[in-house]
């Protein structure tokens, strides 16, 4: 079978407690069965659950449609890379060993693919006022703490993480996002600049095409309120909105400084 395509995903923060969490995860669903025979490999842009707690001898229930599918596309020859988000940072052996996903823990990656170099990032930490952030993303990420963390009992651990991710989004929307877009555009840029030919981030839940002299920064988006999709195929991307007949979101300049 001639596969080309590879695909880009984000923000589904799946487990969160919301009126229409089943069916964003049937949607969901939907999207990865239909790319079960044209994708050569699917990359999981971070914050795909809205936590992630990997105990050795407890994997969250309702975690399991989905871990599943990520089984049956990998059966079926599609290759997924992890990118950790800021909800999911503890990703662990349970998913490369168990599920046979590729993960990177750091939440960035830089490859050569289709020809082109790109930069994949969730996009965490990376605005200049997240100085404070990023102290807290060592924490977090250190295996001691989470190791530490672990020695919670799950029925305990778990509903803890629920608040923090809960308190964290809360003080996510309470963030002007404009300004959030503008950082994001201005980072993107520079990596155009500097080297890169296409630079992917997630993060803002925010779908959207730029273009710097032919090179491209695209946000996935999210599956919470667009279900958004990035599409890449020789050496072209595009940002689709999964269940619509519209058209590919258009490819604007990057603003003025």
């Amino acid at each position: 079978m001639n596969r080309k395509a590879t695909y880009f995903i984000s923000d589904a923060h799946l487990g969160a407690n919301a009126a229409d969490a089943q069916e964003r995860e049937a949607r969901l669903i939907d999207f990865f069965e239909s790319i079960t025979h044209k994708a050569s490999q699917l990359f999981i842009m971070g914050d795909l659950f809205d936590f992630w707690i990997e105990y050795t001898h407890a994997i969250r229930p309702d975690y399991f449609n989905i871990l599943y599918e990520f089984r049956r596309l990998i059966k079926h020859g599609v290759e997924i890379h992890y990118v950790a988000g800021n909800h999911d940072f503890a990703l662990g052996e349970f998913l490369s060993q168990k599920i046979g996903m590729i993960i990177h823990p750091c939440g960035w990656l830089n490859l050569n693919l289709q020809g082109k170099s790109l930069y994949l990032s969730h996009g965490d930490g990376l605005m200049p006022s997240d100085h404070g952030y990023r102290v807290l993303k060592k924490i977090l990420r250190n295996p001691l703490c989470q190791r530490i963390y672990k020695l919670i009992h799950p029925d305990w651990g778990i509903p803890m993480a629920e608040w923090f991710s809960r308190t964290s989004r809360d003080q996510a929307g309470n963030r002007p996002l404009e300004s959030e877009l503008k950082a994001y555009r201005r980072i993107a840029e520079n990596l155009l600049k500097k080297r890169y030919d296409i630079v992917v981030f997630g993060h803002t839940h925010y779908p959207e095409m730029r273009t710097w002299n032919g090179r491209i920064y695209c946000n996935t988006g999210d599956w919470i309120r667009y279900f958004t999709y990035a599409e890449m195929k020789n050496g072209e991307i595009c940002l689709k909105k999964f269940g619509s007949d519209d058209p590919p979101f258009n490819v604007l300049p990057f603003p003025p400084e």
